[in-house]
This record gives structure tokens, C-alpha cells and sequence, in this order.
């Protein structure tokens, strides 16, 4: 068809076909990754939608039974990596793709790969509150498996510090992100639970997108925390975060620091709470022996209205022995109670901050001299390093071979003289001896 004919007259199915055969040839093949809009899907079972960005969009269609053959459902915003060729649609001179393959991108996989794998795991009962089991009272010893160097670990030391300074926690270092994350989290939780040492453990992990906490997503990883037996604690992320092994664990926190608290109750209130048992326990006391009293009292009266004055004189002295005794009980009780409260009072002190920061400075003043030792037995070998190179270097140097008697002939710019043909008859030069230099003139041979 003459284009370049300017009398040429074109109708617009003719120009629509020109426009289409450019597009397709230009553009065999595309990929393009983009949010998707307007997604329609009529009775015919053919896909029609838009894929967009902020800038701009692109109308695209998706043919059965290409349609069809998709993983996973399109719905509006949803982000997709699709494959297709560019085309205009002739009757409506409209420019779009025609799609032969789509997948989700990035997180909305992700995303998808996590509830298909939750949905499965629920089924099988792994995700129960029936078979979670009681975190302990009173936790002596924690093992907190995480990376040594995040901020989750510096948060829960710090938490545990402060709130109850007894209490013995063990960082199990570990991979939190990564192909073999999860595979390392199994083997630590396996070895943990065989150690015997810990009373509960603690998965903890600072926030982060999907496909960092993915490694917290992998079905072994959470079978494993399931079948721990040793209770589990997870503190994956921020409060917003959700993993698989947040469901499977014994207690879900939303942040590791939240974990540290509800493992750990705090001093301050563990110091009230004796306080008030000791409280309790002198009021409970008193009311006791008060009671006591009154029946000893009443028992007395029937017996003074009952029995003649010697019986009278018998049963108060068993009174008098009673009421002795019953005290002398109580006050051993109470004397007993009151040393369980000044010996736990005396353990929270000795953990005092203050105290092992004063220990810490002992062994740092112990260590010190140390370092200064290493540093002159290393002074002390490069000395003898430096001197043995300085023989090697003395034996090699030409200034020796001076010493035995031996000249340096050089001209003024510094040229060695090495033979006669590099000094010509009038040349002036330096003859270099061990203890000076000569001037010398070349005269010629005779």
C-alpha cells in the first residue's frame, strides 16, 4: 500500500490494520509487572482488566483457555508479573495485550503461599489451644534463640535484666533470615529441648516485610515447634506480624520485649507481694489466737458452772498450758515466716545491679595488665625481626663490599660505572670509598 502517495486515502480499518502489524512486530513479546484494575470476567470465560501503575495503564486481555489455567484468582489491586504481546483491537482502534501467562509478584505470592499453608495446618489440628501447653510461674532458666547481633536480643536481655536480674538466659545464636534460616531454628530447638537445661524458649525476631519473616513461615519449622517439648514462646516481628510459628507456639507476644515481660515477673511487685503475705499472715495469726481465746474462755465458764472447784483449778491450768503453748507455736510460725521474708529480700539485693557492675570492675582491674604483657612480647619479637633483617640486608648491601676495599665509580647524574665503555677519556667521576668519595678524572690509556 503507497503510504508515502499523498493523494493516498485511507479508512480507518485500514489504518487500525497498519497500526496493529507495527505493534506486533515491534513488540513480539513482553513482560510487564503491574497492579491490576477493572478486572472483568464475562460468561464466555475470557479475562478482560487493566494493568496500571501511578502513571499510566494498559488494557489487557486474557483468552480462554489461558484464563482458565491461572493459580491463582485476579481481583482488583492485586500486583501481577504477566507475559503477552502487544496488539490493537481493529473494530474499536483500541491498543492492548493479549496475555498467554500471569503469575502473582513479589509479596502477594508470599502472601498466598502463607494462608494455603496456614489453612493446612489448622485443619490438622497444629494450630489447637487444647494441645498448647502452661508457660511456668516462675521461669529459672530462658533460651532465647534468635541472632546474636539484632536489636530483638539486646531488647529481651535488657527486659529480663530489669525486671528480674535471677533469672538465667542463654542466647542460642542462630540464622533469622535466609534460605537456611528455618533449618537452623529446627536443629537449636531440637538441641534446646534434648539439653534439658531451659523451662521455656523464646523465638524472637525484629519486624520486618513477609519475605524477611519467611523463614518463621516454613512448615517444618513450625511442626517442630508444635512437637517441642519444652513450651514455646514466639515474639516474630512487630505487633502487626504474623507467622506460622506465632500460631504453633505455646504463647504468641507481639514483640520481644512483650515476651521478656510475660516471662518474668518484676521485682518490684514480687517485693509487694510478700510484703502483703507477710501482712496477711500476722492478721491472720492474731485472729487465730484471738478465736482461740474465745473458745478457751467459754469452755472455762461451762466448766465452773459444771464441776467442782479443784476439777475448776485442774482444767485452768491445762488452760494457762494451752494458751502458752499455742502462742509460743504461733510466734515460732510467724518467726519463721518472717526469716523466708528477709532471705528473699536478701537474694533480691545481692542481684542488685550495683553489685555486678562492682564484680565486673574487679575482673576488668584483673585483666587489664594483660593486654600491656602481650603488647611488649610483641615489641619484643619484632625487635628481634627488625635486627635479624637489618643483618640480611647488611650482608647483601655494596656499601660491605666497599669496606673491603673496593670503589663505586659514578658520574655526576648518579650512573654506576660498570665498564669501560660507560666512561669516556675528559669524564669526571665520583669514586665512592668506605669513608668518602674521591674526584676523579678518565685520562686516556697510554
Amino acid at each position: 500500500m503507497p503510504l508515502d502517495d499523498p493523494n493516498h486515502v485511507l479508512t480507518p480499518s485500514q489504518l487500525n490494520t497498519l497500526a496493529r502489524d507495527l505493534l506486533e512486530g515491534a513488540f513480539p513479546l513482553v513482560w510487564i509487572e503491574a497492579e491490576l484494575g477493572n478486572v472483568a470476567r464475562p460468561a464466555s470465560g475470557h479475562l478482560y482488566l487493566t494493568l496500571k501503575d501511578a502513571r499510566a495503564q494498559v488494557r489487557a486481555a486474557m483468552f480462554k483457555p489461558r484464563s482458565s489455567w491461572l493459580k491463582f484468582v485476579p481481583r482488583e489491586g492485586m500486583r501481577v508479573l504477566a507475559r503477552g504481546r502487544l496488539t490493537l483491537y481493529e473494530a474499536r482502534g483500541e491498543y492492548q495485550m493479549v496475555l498467554d501467562h500471569m503469575e502473582e509478584a513479589g509479596e502477594g505470592a508470599l502472601r498466598r503461599a502463607f494462608e494455603e499453608l496456614k489453612a493446612k495446618l489448622q485443619a490438622e489440628g497444629l494450630f489447637d489451644d487444647a494441645r498448647k501447653r502452661p508457660l511456668p510461674a516462675f521461669a529459672a532458666r530462658i533460651g532465647v534463640i534468635t541472632s546474636p547481633t539484632g536489636a530483638a536480643v539486646r531488647d529481651v536481655l535488657s527486659v529480663l535484666a530489669r525486671r528480674f536480674p535471677l533469672v538465667e538466659a542463654d542466647v542460642l545464636p542462630v540464622q533469622v533470615q535466609g534460605a537456611t534460616a528455618a533449618a537452623q531454628i529446627c536443629r537449636m530447638l531440637q538441641r534446646a529441648a534434648d539439653s534439658g537445661r531451659y523451662d521455656v524458649l523464646v523465638l524472637a525476631r525484629g519486624g520486618g516485610s513477609l519475605e524477611d519473616l519467611w523463614a518463621f513461615n516454613d512448615e517444618a519449622l513450625a511442626r517442630a515447634v508444635a512437637a517441642s517439648p519444652v513450651p514455646v514462646v514466639s515474639a516474630v516481628g512487630h505487633e502487626t506480624d504474623f507467622s506460622l510459628a506465632d500460631f504453633a507456639a505455646d504463647l504468641r507476644a507481639p514483640t520481644p520485649s512483650v515476651a521478656a515481660e510475660l516471662l518474668v515477673p518484676s521485682r518490684d511487685d514480687l517485693d509487694r507481694r510478700l510484703r502483703g503475705l507477710d501482712n496477711r499472715l500476722r492478721q491472720l495469726q492474731a485472729q487465730r489466737l484471738r478465736q482461740a481465746i474465745q473458745r478457751t474462755d467459754r469452755a472455762a465458764l461451762r466448766l465452773n458452772a459444771l464441776r467442782p472447784q479443784a476439777r475448776l483449778e485442774l482444767l485452768c491450768r491445762r488452760q494457762a498450758e494451752g494458751l502458752r503453748r499455742l502462742a509460743a507455736a504461733w510466734q515460732k510460725r510467724l518467726d519463721h515466716e518472717r526469716a523466708r521474708v528477709r532471705h528473699a529480700d536478701a537474694v533480691l539485693r545481692a542481684a542488685h545491679p550495683q553489685r555486678r557492675i562492682a564484680r565486673l570492675r574487679e575482673r576488668l582491674a584483673a585483666l587489664s595488665p594483660r593486654p600491656q604483657a602481650a603488647i611488649a612480647r610483641r615489641l619484643g619479637n619484632e625487635a628481634l625481626r627488625l635486627r635479624g633483617l637489618a643483618r640480611s640486608l647488611e650482608a647483601v648491601s655494596p656499601l660491605a663490599t666497599v669496606a673491603r676495599g673496593y670503589a663505586i665509580l659514578q658520574h655526576d647524574d648518579g650512573r654506576v660505572v660498570r665498564s669501560v665503555l660507560d666512561a669516556a677519556p675528559g669524564d669526571a667521576l665520583d669514586a665512592r670509598l668506605a669513608d668518602g668519595t674521591l674526584r676523579m678524572k678518565v685520562e686516556p690509556h697510554r
